[in-house]
């Protein structure tokens, strides 16, 4: 058995077992108590049953508020008020000189129908008139006991009476005396609130209601997916909800309660054990080069568990948060360092684990889904901030669409899911939020030695120390490596390899030569000092630039894809051209090849051998004197089928197809980059015997600047 495969077995399961165990003590704590709702707002949960019989205490607030508004108060009827005061009216019209029988009667008959129906006072009647009770209980004059209901509009303050008064009298020959009379003497109240029996019945009442306690059965349904959350619903949920709280805290439960418990978070703990199962089985089988690789592995592992319990901690503080969650940045985050079928399997993973805290489930894996699809659609290679700033617009709108679905066939009306701002304003944070992939893609790199198309973009620009060094002290080599990142990227490009990774390799791949940059043919201004020198030691100089350039990728902390890249270039190709001036000198010796062989390693990449086939075609098109189209496609396919005949590429993950695709991408490049240029007549010229166009440089030495 292979001891290094088995240890790498163990390592992956012993990682997935501490995944579980860390997300199975956090699934087990979770409580899954707070719910978002709102009064007049759909329930987007699943259907809420009562896994308990339990009573529902009346909510104090709405008792009283409902009692104020419906409870019939208790008046007491005095019958000698009226008495009282038609005595002093009669009295009155005698003093008034009011004599004439029909008129006295009338004026004592209107006062005596005043007080049967009764006469409250001012600040008693706006008091009936603000609350919606229509009636009242008049207690008996003799018993006291004994209450007869009486309709209140037939009631009248004592200002109401007193204008019904004058009014009724106003028709009377004697009317300019009755005003003199100042009838609103006559008009007092003979029905007062009893204080003392409305104390009484009030607390009796308010003691009834609080005491009939509503009762909920188990298995009884408390509110369905979509329902309208009434005051009522809430208070029952509100009740419900710190019930559960409770027992789960205070374990005041019976048997059976904690036994269904233990079940129902086992099932849960079951649930995320099979799902990371699968994710094994889907490395194993679909993914083995990534699964092979223990970087990745300990990366998509790591990252899986580290978002999945920052969801069930988040969602155990209030279960609407988990769509403040940009689940969006899974896929986005991983995509930067694997593929884009990884990606997405590692997303939907992370969804069917945070699914077992979200509520509903369907609705929350729907909705993600989405939104993970429209991330990998809308970004396939993170390179822009502008880029973010799209995918997380793209996102809004799917999360919005998908939920007004979703909404709509839980039979809401569109009226009612728009009103709902709450959710869409957790859709727009959630995007906002997408910003943070840089800092997760950040974070990745510096804990686990990766390397983003951000950071190869950023390594690219010509503007680092290093490459502005190579310019200004190897413009010849810069130059170079300039023709080469631009040929490489569009085969790169076309081959669908890591084209920024193939630029970025492309620029640091000579820098090597800022060590003796006047012993590489494209920076000498005719001098040629290995002239002087023997072909070995003018091979050892050449090849060292290899080394040099990994001892100066090491000093600027350039990442180790950078390191490959400048260590691979050449492989264990040779420096051919020194290698056969050696054997012409030595016509009669089998010269030692070692000398002049690279150190290698050969391409262990699509994106290092596409760079091997570009530098080495680059640098001899330069010497040659025909540029044309037939003259570079010879050149692309001697060198190229040179180094397949060396074996450089037996390693690379690269097809003869893809070979073939490099060549007539090189050929049409190199061609454009060499083509001839016009010759101008000498008078045009000022006299010069010749011209070329600008920037055209001398013929190289083949081989010296490979």
């Amino acid at each position: 058995m292979n001891t290094a495969g088995s240890k790498h077995h163990i390592l992956i399961a012993a990682m997935l077992i501490a995944s579980a165990v860390c997300l199975s003590v956090l699934l087990t704590w979770h409580n899954n108590r707070p719910f978002t709702y709102y009064v007049g707002k759909p329930w987007l949960y699943q259907n809420l049953t009562a896994s308990m019989s339990f009573k529902v205490p009346r909510d104090t607030a709405a008792v009283i508020d409902s009692i104020n508004a419906n409870f019939m108060k208790v008046y007491t009827r005095d019958d000698n008020v009226g008495k009282a005061a038609l005595a002093r009216l009669s009295q009155a019209m005698t003093v008034a000189g009011i004599v004439d029988a029909a008129t006295r009667h009338q004026a004592m008959s209107a006062l005596e129908a005043l007080y049967r129906s009764g006469i409250v006072p001012d600040s008693v009647a706006e008091d009936m008139h603000r609350r919606s009770v229509s009636q009242a209980h008049l207690s008996d004059d003799v018993n006291k006991a004994v209450l007869t209901r009486i309709d209140i509009k037939n009631l009248r303050s004592q200002t109401a009476a007193a204008e019904w008064l004058s009014n009724a009298l106003e028709s009377s020959p004697s009317s300019d005396r009755f005003v003199q009379l100042t009838l609103d003497n006559f008009v007092v109240a003979n029905i007062t609130p009893d204080s003392l029996r409305n104390s009484e019945e009030y607390e009796r009442d308010l003691k009834t209601a609080l005491d009939n306690q509503e009762e909920i059965q188990k298995g009884e349904a408390i509110i369905s997916t979509g329902a309208i959350v009434s005051p009522r619903t809430k208070y029952v949920i509100d009740t419900y909800m710190t019930i559960l709280f409770n027992q789960g805290k205070h374990k005041r439960q019976d048997g059976n309660d904690i036994m269904s418990k233990y079940y129902t978070k086992g099932g849960r703990v079951m649930l995320l054990c099979v799902m990371l199962v699968m994710f094994l089985v889907f490395m194993l089988l679909a993914r083995p080069a990534i699964y092979a690789n223990m970087r990745l592995m300990s990366f998509l592992i790591c990252f899986v568990t580290v978002f999945s319990a920052v969801v069930y901690l988040l969602t155990n503080l209030r279960a609407g948060y988990i769509y403040l969650v940009p689940f969006a940045l899974v896929p986005i985050i991983v995509n930067t360092f694997v593929d884009r079928r990884t990606s997405f399997f590692t997303h939907m993973l992370v969804v069917m684990l945070c699914s077992l805290v979200a509520e509903p489930q369907a609705d929350f894996i729907i909705m993600q889904f989405v939104a993970g699809v429209i991330a990998l659609a809308s970004l396939r290679e993170l390179t822009r901030r502008s880029q973010l700033a799209r995918a997380a617009v793209f996102i809004f709108f799917g999360y919005g669409v998908t939920y007004t679905a979703l909404m709509l066939s839980h039979s809401l009306r569109l009226d009612e899911i728009l009103s709902d701002w709450h959710f869409f304003m957790f859709f727009a944070i959630n995007s906002l939020v997408l910003s943070f992939a840089y800092m997760g893609i950040f974070i990745a790199e510096k804990v686990f030695g990766f390397t983003s198309t951000v950071t190869l973009i950023e390594l690219a620009d010509i503007n680092t120390p290093l490459l502005r060094e190579l310019s200004e002290n190897c413009p010849g080599t810069f130059q170079h490596v300039l023709q080469v990142a631009n040929i490489a990227s569009e085969a790169a490009l076309k081959l669908q390899a890591n084209e920024a990774l193939v630029r970025a390799g492309a620029m640091y791949h000579d820098i090597g030569k800022l060590s003796n940059p006047a012993f590489f043919t494209e920076n000498q201004t005719g001098v040629n000092p290995h002239d002087a020198l023997a072909p070995e030691q003018s091979a050892r100089i050449v090849v060292q630039h290899v080394a040099d350039g990994l001892r100066m990728a090491d000093k600027a902390h350039l990442p180790q894809v950078i390191k490959d890249m400048i260590a691979q270039h050449h492989g264990k190709g040779m420096a051919k051209y020194f290698y056969t001036q050696a054997c012409k000198a030595h016509p009669d010796v089998e010269v030692d090849k070692a000398p002049f062989t690279y150190p290698g390693p050969n391409p262990q990449t699509r994106e290092a051998a596409i760079l091997m086939m570009a530098d080495a075609c680059e640098a001899a098109a330069k010497s040659l004197s025909d540029h044309s189209e037939t003259a570079i496609a010879s050149l692309v396919e001697r060198i190229i089928d040179g180094q397949m005949a060396d074996g450089l590429f037996k390693e690379a993950p690269i097809t003869f197809r893809d070979v073939e695709a490099v060549k007539k991408i090189f050929t049409k490049r190199l061609s454009s980059i060499y083509h001839t240029r016009i010759s101008y007549p000498t008078a045009l010229m000022g006299g010069a015997q010749s011209a070329t166009a600008p920037g055209e440089n001398g013929a190289a030495t083949s081989g010296v600047n490979s």
